[in-house]
């Protein structure tokens, strides 16, 4: 992933309301796990914006998001479940772009590429 330029809004929530008080990378994937679970308006449907290869969704596909996998699958990447072919799949977070979304599902989204795109890791 390209580093991006610096937003010191998105640095100051990052900081002060996702991984305040955490010490460690099981803390950080926890706070992101809680902020993005909190602030994520499930069901909501998102575009794939890039290939990975760990997921089977490819560019421009349009899928559902239900909800976030489950923790222990949060622990060093986030996931969502979704939608895909009558069954349920988790795929990383960074690969989507909520299409009609809420303002709060649209900022955290944007928050958790803010931090993958520039550099930071759980």
């Amino acid at each position: 992933m390209v580093k991006i330029k610096e937003n010191r809004i998105r640095e100051k929530r990052i900081m002060d309301e996702i991984i305040v008080d955490c010490y460690d990378e099981t803390e950080k994937s926890m706070g992101w796990y809680y902020y993005l679970e909190e602030n994520l308006n499930f069901p909501f449907t998102a575009k794939c914006i890039i290939k990975k290869s760990t997921s089977p969704l490819k560019k421009g596909e349009i899928v559902i998001v239900t909800g976030m996998a489950a923790e222990d699958e949060c622990d060093h990447e986030m996931f969502v479940k979704i939608r895909w072919q009558k069954s349920n799949l988790a795929v990383p977070l960074i690969q989507l772009e909520g299409s009609k979304v809420s303002k709060e599902t649209r900022e955290a989204i944007g928050d958790w590429h803010y931090w993958v795109k520039r550099g930071y890791e759980l």
